[in-house]
């Protein structure tokens, strides 16, 4: 049997997404010989398809606010943010030649509103300064006496002296996002919070649901209820599906299911969040004064939409065809309360091919902060979406890949003694 292809590297970069890139780019800048493996024909193929192609690549806001939006662990990432805050992302990006812009809520896209933008820039600047970019499957990362020595890819064995596993999760697994790092990681020792798929639809076996697929709501509120507990209330835009609920109020809110499986899950949603029941009672009189002659079915088409009227009257159990002037002060208040509390039991959670980003996966109490090395392993870093750390929408999540991945690479630079 003949033995496999052997090279040397310093330093080898697993993974080509938004974390590796970013860390083989600022490696080689600063002289160290990199090696980069992606099984992709193009590298960023996941930040690609980001922010639907526009790439919301950070959130143009303090430390703090960037904190606030990472639930779990997020005092892991203050080294991290503080090293790479949103500003100096920013300003790497213009660097490399692209414009940005900020939008609301303190979204930073490019302003070409194109995210291949974001991933040429870094696949050119990796090219720039010579990292040698490899397009194979890692299959193993070895240690030797508790340091990285060895990665094993389908075609040849490289040796080094660092390995930094930027794998991503498991969201879109047709990007490559297949979990390898996980098992990497494993096989060395380290343990991997349970995974779930985060910033992702949500399934609901309500028959509403199938009924009202394709009607999006707008400047609703939407309240998520962990057992009988408010785990998330915002104001925004949702969407009815065949299969439950999404939009953005809802993909923000399953970042907060972090039992599912084991709690109980329900949305309530405000259809009109700007009244309170009083004045959506007056509201309504108005409305059936002005069509007391109709069907209550008739009577709501100026304040809810059409489709949704035949569900809202089944909630509250009323006839639709019951004439407005039959309907008693109880069936009324029913009906506020069905519009003031619209309630969706949620079954579970889309699949990881529809979810943004993972929830959980390399331990961070193995992890050093102002390293992202390994405890256990050395010479093992760790960067991006592989480490148990998720965010809510807004940029936050690519500005974990770019703050670790810069942290990494600024850390092996100092042991380079190279880092200006």
């Amino acid at each position: 049997m003949m033995s496999m292809n052997q090279v040397t590297f310093d330093t080898v970069v697993v993974g080509g997404g938004a974390a590796g890139c970013m860390c083989a780019y600022l490696l080689a800048k600063n002289g160290i010989k990199v090696m980069l493996i992606d099984p992709n024909y193009k590298l960023g193929r996941k930040l690609r398809i980001t922010g639907k192609g526009r790439c919301n690549l950070t959130n143009n806001s303090d430390i703090k606010t960037v904190m606030d939006n990472i639930p779990g662990d997020g005092r892991f990432l203050y080294s991290a943010l503080n090293t790479c805050p949103p500003q100096k992302v920013m300003q790497l990006f213009e660097d490399l030649g692209v414009p940005l812009k900020t939008e609301r809520g303190n979204r930073v896209f490019p302003v070409s509103d194109n995210a291949n933008d974001i991933a040429d820039a870094l696949s050119s600047a990796l090219h720039k300064y010579n990292v040698y970019i490899k397009q194979d499957k890692v299959k193993d990362i070895r240690c030797e006496n508790g340091c990285v020595n060895l990665v094993v890819t389908e075609s040849e064995e490289v040796q080094c002296v660092r390995c930094i596993v930027c794998t991503g999760g498991l969201s879109y697994p047709a990007t490559g996002s297949t979990g390898d790092g996980y098992k990497f990681a494993k096989r060395m020792g380290h343990h991997i919070v349970e995974c779930r798929p985060s910033l992702v639809p949500l399934e609901s076996n309500d028959d509403a649901c199938k009924e009202l697929q394709g009607l999006s709501l707008k400047n609703v509120t939407v309240k998520i209820y962990e057992n009988d507990k408010i785990i998330f209330k915002d104001q925004g835009e949702m969407l009815f599906t065949h299969f439950g609920v999404s939009g953005p109020l809802i993909l923000s809110g399953s970042a907060h299911m972090r039992n599912v499986g084991s709690a109980r899950y329900r949305l309530s949603i405000d259809l009109k969040p700007a009244l309170d029941n009083s004045t959506l009672d007056k509201r309504l009189l108005r409305d059936f004064k002005k069509y007391s002659n109709k069907t209550i079915h008739n009577g709501l088409k100026d304040i809810l939409p059409r489709s949704m009227i035949s569900v809202i009257l089944k909630k509250a159990d009323i006839d639709p065809e019951q004439q407005i002037n039959n309907l008693t002060r109880e069936q009324r208040q029913h009906l506020i309360d069905c519009m003031k509390n619209f309630l969706i039991d949620i079954k579970g959670t889309r699949p990881y091919k529809e979810a943004i980003v993972t929830a959980g996966g390399i331990d961070t109490k193995e992890v050093n902060p102002r390293t992202m090395q390994s405890k256990i392993i050395e010479g093992l870093y760790f960067a991006g979406e592989v480490l148990n750390l998720d965010a809510y929408t807004g940029g936050y999540n690519l500005q974990i890949a770019w703050s670790t991945a810069y942290i990494a690479a600024k850390s092996i630079i100092s042991e380079e003694n190279k880092y200006e």
